[in-house]
């Protein structure tokens, strides 16, 4: 990843996190690793364990945010996150969701948050 892409990746992910927080969500992991398996954001919400992936797309840019997701990427997710579950015993109900975030010229982003992906 070009550097570029990964401050804006960064900044997206902290403006997806701190909307979360606003949100009501806590944050219980970020950045989540396991094999080849990466889980950007987990966060918690009443009683469901919310696994999100967070893509960021400059305003300016030729691809929309949501058009990284494809079936691959989701089945990832949902490996990943099926393992997680395992690894820590959870009993939460899942929820695989997307937050998309646009960063305009002035660096004000824009959140869409989509919910139950799968």
């Amino acid at each position: 990843m070009s550097g570029i892409t990964t401050h804006i990746g960064n900044r997206g992910e902290e403006a997806a996190v701190q909307w979360l927080r606003e949100q009501g969500y806590y944050i219980v992991e970020r950045n989540w690793r396991a094999a080849s398996y990466e889980i950007d954001i987990i966060a918690e919400h009443f009683d469901t364990m919310h696994f999100i992936e967070v893509k960021t797309r400059h305003i300016s840019g030729w691809q929309s945010p949501f058009d990284s997701i494809d079936g691959r990427k989701m089945r990832s997710l949902r490996r990943a996150a099926t393992l997680y579950r395992t690894l820590r015993h959870l009993p939460h109900k899942m929820q695989f969701d997307l937050i998309a975030i646009t960063i305009d010229d002035h660096g004000r982003y824009s959140v869409e948050y989509i919910e139950n992906l799968m």
